[in-house]
């Protein structure tokens, strides 16, 4: 058996197509644009990459995209006050402070001075509550493209098992609480869990965001199981290059699972896209707006 490859790349360009029809209606009967700032501050390599492709999707989905590069030595209290700036900007509907940010700035208080209603990110102490009660919140952009491929895939997840292999803000604990809300069983795991390879084996749906490179091998899946691998690893190679692999081996899970997504062009890919999607929504909260479907499911092939 041979898991079906779950195609990232695919299944963003659809919903990012949504999105984008999404906002030209907007446009067109309400004269609104959807408009996101993207905040960075210091000059990590990845980080641009991140910032830039956020910003160039913007563009080309119809939304303003509007830039804050600061040098790394930027005070606390200086981004803070382009934060507050930002939330009390009616153009900008979208704030996102691009993480990890310099040592000396604590990246909780930047969460916490952000608008929840603007929390594009998903990771406000308000939007957690909300999501781990059930109610309606802006999601932490990587978990609900993961929902969104496993909706696809699987179709209603009631009553699957679903094991989670890592407990952070940012994925772990949310990707839990949406599976709970689709009703799966859950549990959630971590790098100190007592047997976790026979923990993993119990899984319909096994999602991998530990952090470790091919943590999860071939013989801890169970047959047929969904595998979602979040992982982004660079582990070396002989050209001195390096290459990406997920925290799941997939060599050996390819040949076990039912259906995987692959590293690169798996979850990556939904990221941005959930990203465009969250924008959109907070801008149709913002001021009321019901009559314009927000993407909340992967459109249909084809």
């Amino acid at each position: 058996m041979t898991a079906r490859i779950i195609d990232g790349k695919d299944a963003s360009a659809r919903l990012k197509d949504a999105v984008a029809a999404a906002v030209a209606a907007l446009k067109a009967k309400h004269g609104l644009v959807p408009g996101l700032a993207t905040v960075l501050v210091g000059e990590d390599p990845a980080s641009q990459v991140y910032v830039r492709n956020k910003q160039k999707t913007a563009h080309t989905l119809g939304m303003n995209s509007i830039q804050h590069d600061l040098p790394a030595t930027t005070s606390e209290a200086d981004l803070l006050a382009l934060v507050k700036r930002l939330n009390a900007d009616p153009a900008v509907h979208g704030i996102l402070v691009q993480l990890p940010v310099p040592k000396h700035i604590d990246s909780f208080k930047v969460i916490t001075t952000t608008s929840p209603a603007k929390d594009v990110d998903g990771l406000h102490p308000e939007s957690a509550g909300r999501l781990v009660s059930g109610g309606d919140a802006l999601v932490p952009c990587t978990p609900l493209g993961c929902l969104m491929l496993l909706k696809e895939t699987v179709g209603d997840l009631t009553g699957c098992n679903a094991v989670i292999v890592g407990r952070s803000n940012l994925v772990g604990k949310p990707i839990a609480h949406l599976l709970l809300n689709e009703n799966c069983t859950v549990t959630i795991a971590h790098s100190r869990t007592k047997d976790l390879a026979g923990l993993c084996r119990t899984a319909d749906v096994l999602v991998a965001a530990v952090g470790k490179a091919e943590m999860v091998r071939g013989d801890w899946i169970k047959p047929g199981a969904t595998v979602i691998d979040v992982g982004i690893n660079r582990v070396p190679t002989a050209d001195g290059k390096g290459r990406l692999v997920g925290d799941v081996m997939y060599d050996e899970a390819v040949k076990v699972a039912g259906a995987i997504t692959p590293v690169p062009g798996g979850v990556g890919p939904m990221t941005i896209a959930c990203l465009m999607a969250n924008t959109f929504k907070a801008c149709c909260v913002q001021h009321g707006i019901t009559d314009i479907a927000v993407p909340t499911t992967l459109p249909k092939k084809g």
